[in-house]
Parts: structure tokens; sequence; C-alpha cells
């Protein structure tokens, strides 16, 4: 019975842990779906499990001083994927922001911060934000975070001023 038990629980842990899984394959529609020639980039894709991610993020925000509004907006979020591109190039960012444009995606927030440029584009459906796709763009790096949540435009854009002022 005893062994019935740590197989049981070995195998829970392993279906909740299959989430967070770490691949050198994107995960994001743009590159799996996309014919752009990706030559030389590196990818490293990681699906965020939210049940083990949402109180570090909360603790990691409250010892920063945020805004408890701010830690507020973490309830909201749903699902997070995020994509790291080594050596990715002009013509992939500029092939990214036509397939977001087609696909509905607006143009919310380009900030420049420590010389990156962090790139806000959200979908909308009707008053609710359910898509949020954060860019950040390096030298030599790129950054792909895709947040998905039930969001309003308050919420982004008090996501985005508490960036902007630091």
């Amino acid at each position: 019975m005893k062994i019935l038990k740590n197989i049981f629980l070995i195998v829970g842990a392993l279906f909740l842990l299959q989430s967070c899984v770490v691949s050198n394959r994107p995960n994001m529609a743009f590159f799996t779906e996309s014919e752009h020639d990706f030559k030389g980039a590196k990818f490293v894709s990681i699906n965020v499990p939210l049940f083990l991610a949402k109180p570090y993020i909360k603790k990691a925000l409250r010892e920063d001083g945020e805004d408890e509004e701010v830690i507020r907006l973490v309830r909201k979020v749903s699902k997070i994927k995020v994509l790291t591109v080594e050596n990715g190039n002009k013509a992939m960012l500029k092939d990214y922001a036509q397939y977001l444009n087609d696909n509905n995606y607006e143009d919310w927030a380009t900030i420049k911060h420590d010389g990156d440029n962090v790139n806000v584009r959200v979908k909308q459906k009707g008053d609710a934000i359910k898509n949020m796709l954060i860019t950040v763009n390096s030298d030599k790096d790129l950054v792909f975070v895709d947040v998905k949540g039930n969001f309003t435009a308050d919420d982004i854009s008090k996501m985005i001023n508490s960036v902007s002022d630091k």
C-alpha cells in the first residue's frame, strides 16, 4: 500500500510540474507558424506554472515596495509563457510586429529601460483585455512574454505607469 501511495504522489507531482516545461523550441504562435527563417537564432521557452509563481511574484513586488494595486494585478493573470531568443534580428522583430497587427493586437506602450526597448501590446475583447504581449529588445537578445488574463485598460495603465516612474 505504501508503494502505491508513493507512486501516486510521484505521478501527481509530475502532472503538476508538466506545465513548467523548458524547451529549445518556441512556444508562441508567431514562431511556430511563421515561415520566417530563424537561422542562427537560439530559442528557450518556458511555460510558467502560476500556482508556484504567483506567491513569489507577490513577495518580490512587496519587497520592491510596489503599490498594492500592482500586486493585485497578479491575481488576474491566468497564464504566462516566456520565450527568449539569442541572435534574433531586426527582420524577425519586423515580421513579429506585422503578425501582431494582423491579429488585432494594439500597441499600447513603448518604454526605454536601461538601454532596452520594452513594447507592450494588448488584444481586447470589448472592454476586457484577454492577452498582453510584452517584448524586450536588447542588443543581442529578445524576450517575449505572453500574459493571459482578464484585465481592464486601467489595470494595464497602472502597470505601465508603475514601471515608467522608476
